[in-house]
């Protein structure tokens, strides 16, 4: 099994990578199958059933609004995140969904009742993973066309019933030059070869594009986590959801122009540089799953720390940082998960702030022993770490939460730094534990809003 860089940093759309990403994909998978069966033209009515985390948290999540999304042809990464909402208004307005609507020549008419047709179980869960989904489809008659279940695996990374057993992700047998699954492995592969982590990474994604490729779509990666850092400084307001919770990030942006001496304060711009990033996520905007939504500030903040505060950073440090990112990256999702509704928020927080202490590393200079140590240190300070959103929005306390997180991941980068890479506890002993901490961690800490702060604060 292979995974790219790319599956790991995609662009997309808030709140959640598993919530919205994941099953936006998937009902557009559903509708796309029903065009490539011929059953498209048939089909008078469908539904839609969510369980586990995805009906304990889904309206919070806005799961409902991306479901609608995907059936009607969108895609996370070129949806109108400006006009999704009039999209979803129109649908529940008028009683009608188009499917496939959004692609030329696709659509198919039906009526649909979102009260009864798209059902969100908050008490029951599918065998496999928290976050499960059934779609069916029904011709004029009534008839069964098609029913297929899907399950979103955090990322937005989406596999179908046809790969329960197989493997968590669809399987991908692209042959790499260096294949690894350990950070053993990694290690190991670049005393053989020469090579730092980034390099070795760049040869790997050379089996499915170019080098000139790869360096292009990593910048527009850069490039779209740049503007959603520019979007969140630049506006406020309330947060939609109910919990009424303003942004900040802009305001706190005026007062630190205004007391000058950046780099004094460069911890204090790398918080805020998240808190942007997340505060545009929880406004639904467009964001890159960083390896999720619910942690996509950290690894943006900690690149803008590279850029703005380390002298002689420049592009190349910036593919360079992501590639080395990704490389953690693939140990977690190989390893363990980077999904909050099956191992919490360490899984999702945690292992981007592993990725964004190693990255950092990678460019200020560290050995990959040094790198693999920044790694281990960013997971080890996460671990345990709960999903009890309140209200079931990623908001409180996940703004917040991708704030600290970056910081810890400057500061586990430059701790690393300070030694020569030999350590106790390797990083393939803590992403092991790391799982085993999820797998025992209560259900109501793993996204479904039942335990924790999720049920401890006053809402007003």
């Amino acid at each position: 099994m292979a995974i790219s860089v790319f599956d790991l940093f995609s662009i997309g759309i808030g709140p959640s990578s598993s919530h919205t990403v994941g099953p936006m994909r998937a009902a557009r998978m559903f509708a796309g199958r029903l065009k490539k069966d011929g059953l498209l033209a048939q089909t008078v009515s469908v539904r839609a059933e969510l369980f586990g985390s995805l009906g304990a948290t889904g309206h919070g999540h806005g799961t409902p609004k991306a479901v609608l999304l995907g059936l009607e042809g969108h895609s996370p990464r070129t949806v109108d995140v400006e006009t999704a909402d009039d999209e979803v208004a129109r649908i529940r307005t008028s009683g009608r969904l188009r499917l496939l609507g959004a692609e030329i020549g696709a659509a198919h008419e039906i009526d649909f009742d979102e009260s009864t047709q798209l059902i969100l179980h908050r008490r029951r869960s599918l065998p496999y993973h928290a976050n499960g989904m059934t779609l069916f489809a029904y011709d004029a008659a009534g008839a069964p066309l098609l029913e297929k279940t899907y399950y979103s695996v955090g990322g937005g990374f989406v596999v179908d019933e046809d790969a329960v057993g197989q493997d968590r992700i669809k399987l991908d047998d692209t042959v790499l030059k260096h294949p690894f699954r350990t950070g053993d492995e990694l290690l190991r592969l670049s005393q053989q070869t020469g090579l730092s982590i980034s390099s070795l990474m760049l040869e790997n994604e050379k089996a499915w594009r170019t080098e000139e490729e790869i360096r292009a779509g990593l910048l527009e990666i850069w490039q779209v986590m740049q503007g959603c850092v520019t979007r969140g400084m630049s506006r406020e307001g309330i947060l939609p959801g109910g919990l009424k919770v303003r942004r900040r990030a802009a305001n706190a942006a005026r007062a630190l122009r205004s007391e000058g001496d950046a780099a004094a304060r460069a911890m204090e711009w790398v918080t805020l540089y998240a808190m942007a990033v997340n505060e545009e996520n929880a406004d639904g905007g467009r964001v890159v799953t960083a390896p999720t939504n619910g942690a996509a500030g950290i690894i943006p903040a900690v690149l803008h720390y590279y850029v703005n505060f380390v002298p002689g950073a420049d592009e190349d440090g910036v593919v360079r940082f992501l590639l080395a990112a990704g490389a953690i990256g693939m140990l977690f999702k190989e390893n363990a998960s980077i999904s909050g509704a099956e191992v919490g928020c360490q899984g999702e927080v945690g292992s981007a702030c592993s990725m964004a202490a190693g990255g950092l590393a990678e460019v200020l200079g560290g050995t990959p022993e040094q790198v693999e140590n920044a790694a281990e240190i960013g997971m080890e300070h996460n671990l345990g770490l709960t999903c009890d959103p309140v209200g079931g929005l990623v908001q409180i306390p996940c703004i917040e939460r991708n704030g600290m997180a970056a910081v810890k991941a400057v500061t586990a980068a430059r701790m690393s730094l300070r030694g020569d890479g030999r350590h106790h506890v390797s990083l393939d002993k803590v992403i092991k534990t790391m799982k085993e901490t999820g797998a025992d961690m209560s259900v109501k800490y793993k996204e479904t809003a039942r335990g924790g702060l999720a049920v401890n604060i006053i809402e007003c």
